[in-house]
């Protein structure tokens, strides 16, 4: 049986993909706690395949059986969470992916990166190809995030140059589902958790920016797909069904039965304006595009928040 470590694998993304891979590898799963939680993976603890680490990936790892899959998920993924600390989620980012790729290089293992869309930054080209190369400001207050993931993959191909570890890049677009955090400021949260209280919903700037949102387990499913298929990337991975964020909020509202209403306030610094992926790759190269509607998956997601 091979052995996959997952870092950031108590997280939103993390614990779902421990529970999708522990019936057919030995999974070690690796996390601090600072945005994962224990209570992701209470169910997994007493499987007989599951191993959780307490450890930050910004320090070396050892490992001292064999380690076939590195699946890098550690970083804070919500500008709540890697702007309370840029500077650490920089380190997050650059030490810990040369950690885990020294870690992979010693093992002779095979490497995916979760890296994300925001390395196009505010696009000057929609919808997103894996080509296009952003537009990022490196000096801004996201930039602890974008540029972080933009040097990481950096290494990850400079590795796979150098050293010829065998790696994969996955660049993931707006996910949400079951196990987010009501806390982290994301948009989907935000949404359903003011919903859900009967709270005024938030917008920033017009509501007209938009954002493409996938659902956890399509996510999940399109990141095993691609460490199993050698892809070197990087690839799109994300639903490219677009939607407004007043159009996302005017379901939330129909689908949670909220009386809220949509109040607004100015828009963020550096917060992309359009966002969209094209998936052409991750259909031709690994027979996959999501299939969980928006609508069926921001249902599911606000039966989770209301016992939260």
């Amino acid at each position: 049986m091979k052995t996959a470590l997952i870092t950031g694998g108590a997280g939103f993304l993390g614990s779902h993909l421990c529970e999708l891979l522990v019936d057919k590898r030995r999974v070690i799963c690796v996390d601090n706690f600072f945005t994962g939680r224990k209570e992701n993976v209470d169910l997994l603890l007493k499987h007989p395949n599951f191993k959780l680490i307490e450890h930050d990936i910004i320090d070396p790892l050892w490992i001292d059986e064999p380690v076939h899959e590195v699946y890098n998920l550690a970083c804070p993924a919500s500008p709540v969470h890697y702007q309370f600390n840029a500077i650490r989620t920089i380190k997050a980012n650059v030490l810990g992916i040369i950690n885990m790729l020294g870690l992979a290089k010693k093992h002779g293992a095979r490497i995916l990166q979760a890296s994300t869309s925001e390395t196009y930054g505010d696009p000057l080209e929609h919808p997103q190809t894996e080509s296009y190369r952003g537009n990022v400001n490196p000096i801004g207050i996201r930039a602890c995030y974008d540029e972080g993931k933009r040097c990481a993959e950096t290494l990850m191909f400079d590795y796979h140059r150098a050293h010829q570890v065998d790696i994969c890049v996955v660049r993931i677009f707006n996910t949400y589902g079951p196990r987010m955090s009501a806390q982290d400021g994301r948009v989907v949260s935000n949404f359903i958790t003011q919903a859900v209280k009967g709270e005024d919903i938030t917008l920033y700037g017009d509501g007209e920016q938009t954002r493409s949102f996938c659902y956890v387990s399509d996510l999940i499913d399109v990141i095993v797909k691609a460490m199993d298929a050698k892809l070197t990337g990087p690839v799109n991975i994300g639903n490219p069904v677009e939607y407004t964020i007043r159009q996302l909020a005017e379901m939330v509202i129909r689908l949670s039965g909220s009386n809220s209403k949509l109040v607004f306030q100015d828009l963020p610094e550096d917060d992309p304006t359009r966002r969209k992926p094209d998936i052409t790759q991750a259909r031709e190269v690994l027979g996959w595009e999501p299939v969980v509607p928006v609508e069926e998956g921001i249902r599911k997601t606000i039966d989770y928040f209301k016992f939260i």
